[in-house]
């Protein structure tokens, strides 16, 4: 399950911290084999999930089709 070898996953599955901590495990490290990502509960808790920055992008892109909360950078990489 979701590659959690810190926790105990019976234990997880009660608590909803313990549901987020999973769907966080699945999305930055990928599911076991046979497993899906809830997209449901990926919605659900979006604001509350500690992504790699890399799977944040993409999970932004597949659900949303644009990096919908990816912060707007100022800085301006053109020379002038």
């Amino acid at each position: 399950m979701a590659k959690i070898w810190d926790y105990d996953v019976n234990e997880l599955k009660k608590t909803k911290s313990g549901k987020i901590k999973i769907l966080e495990r699945m999305i930055n490290y990928g599911p076991d084999k046979g497993e899906k990502i809830s997209l449901s509960m990926t919605k659900k808790y979006w604001d509350k999930l500690h992504l790699f920055e890399r799977s944040r992008k993409l999970m932004e892109l597949l659900i949303w089709g644009k990096y919908r909360f990816s912060p707007k950078t100022k800085k301006s990489y053109w020379m002038n």
